[in-house]
């Protein structure tokens, strides 16, 4: 399993899909040896999750530098240093460990995890070499118009996607509209190829969570705790909208620091973030937090009065990995995304229609003020009481352990990969 988001790393989402399928796979036949980077790669780490990883599990942390913080000279380093992506070098280390690892060991499968691009290429090189089956877990779309923003980038970033369709045995997705988006774009690859295996969220986390948890006392007449579990991305989750609507409604009187507050935790962007608070003059409503363990950021969930979701409309294809440990939380949840999107299609497969679009300042005022009335009320329409079932890890895992028993069995048969 070639995965860059893995413990220590802290701040990714994604850390939790290759981490859940690493604790699963073994109760199904199937024992994972995972190729990740060395710690000195993450801006960002933690060893809260570092007994997670299962007891005895191989993990080889292979030579790796983040362009960005390591070649960097008064904070300029050149673009090619960092294409397609900043932890290129990466792949310099996990070649060689991971050729390595299958002498060793003689895995059955490669897996590759986007979003660094450099996994795939690192997979792409083991194959080659090895002949391996190889699984790449696309998640989302690796390019789309305009994004990643920069021309280069953006080529570097088709070129992987090119190598890795034509190249791999099997294409998985965390969402319809990215398996459909891909389906279009390569329309002579065969269709059985194109898999889909959604995000989702792992009960024993919220059991462990919830172990000494003491639901916080909800005051009556009190501001209201809305929630945002996550990074904010300046663009994919473009918060502009959001705080314009904010500073409009402050300005009317029909919010303030004693009827609201809107929590942001772990966002990441802050520098950004402060700058649209003081424009917006919102502070008291708007709070910036900083990082926390895992679990203690379930249990946040539980107690928040509201929970928060944001995703841009040119993100239509992806759905936010949070979505999930949301719906298990079952807290009253406000989307601020496209309501043609793949996020609203879930949200609204959950019975929940609490949506408004993340780029219009009127809809977030009507949104955010209907919501405030909804949860007041005690009318707020929450998630399903069988979201377990509905989006375990477990679930999930057993999916990919199904694909794998299937890629296993073509190539016993003497089948092309590609059939």
């Amino acid at each position: 399993m070639v995965a860059f988001h893995f413990p220590p790393q802290r701040g990714s989402s994604g850390i939790q899909r290759t981490l859940k399928f690493t604790q699963h796979l073994p109760k199904m036949g199937w024992q994972p040896i995972v190729l990740s980077a060395h710690r000195r790669a993450y801006a960002d780490s933690s060893d809260d999750q570092m007994g997670d990883v299962p007891g005895g599990m191989v993990v080889r942390r292979a030579f790796a530098l983040d362009s960005g913080r390591h070649l960097a000279i008064r904070g300029r380093y050149l673009r090619a240093l960092a294409l397609p992506d900043r932890w290129i070098s990466w792949l310099l280390g996990a070649v060689p460990a991971g050729l390595k690892l299958i002498r060793q060991h003689r895995p059955s499968v490669i897996w590759s995890t986007y979003p660094i691009p450099t996994a795939h290429l690192i997979a792409y090189c083991l194959q080659r070499v090895s002949g391996l089956p190889w699984i790449a877990d696309m998640r989302d779309p690796m390019t789309e118009k305009g994004t990643p923003a920069n021309p280069l980038v953006w080529r570097c970033y088709r070129w992987v996607e090119q190598l890795t369709v034509r190249n791999c045995t099997r294409l998985v997705f965390t969402t319809p509209g990215a398996q459909a988006v891909y389906r279009a774009r390569y329309p002579d690859v065969p269709a059985s190829r194109f898999r889909l295996i959604e995000n989702g969220y792992d009960e024993d986390d919220f059991v462990r969570a919830t172990a000494n948890y003491q639901p916080a006392e909800r005051k009556t007449g009190g501001p209201l705790v809305l929630l945002h579990s996550g990074i904010i991305y300046p663009v994919e989750r473009d918060p502009t909208a959001m705080f314009e609507a904010l500073g409009e409604l402050r300005k009317q009187g029909k919010i303030s620091p004693d009827t609201v507050r809107i929590v942001l935790r772990a966002a990441v962007h802050e520098d950004l973030l402060n700058e649209l608070i003081a424009r917006h003059q919102v502070e008291g409503i708007v709070t910036l937090a900083p990082p926390i363990p895992y679990r203690a950021a379930l249990a946040e969930m539980l107690d928040a009065d509201g929970l928060l979701v944001m995703q841009a409309a040119f993100c239509n294809a992806q759905i936010p990995a949070k979505i999930y440990e949301y719906m298990r939380a079952g807290r009253p949840i406000l989307a601020l995304t496209d309501p043609d999107g793949d996020t609203a299609a879930t949200m609204r497969g959950a019975g929940i229609d609490t949506i408004a679009r993340l780029d219009n300042k009127e809809d977030i005022m009507r949104g955010l003020l209907h919501f405030i009335d909804l949860l007041r009320k005690g009318e707020a329409p929450l998630p399903p009481e069988n979201a377990s079932q509905t989006y375990s890890r477990r679930g999930r895992s057993r999916e990919l352990a199904t694909l794998l028993n299937e890629v296993i069995a073509e190539k016993n048969g003497g089948r092309a990969a590609s059939a």
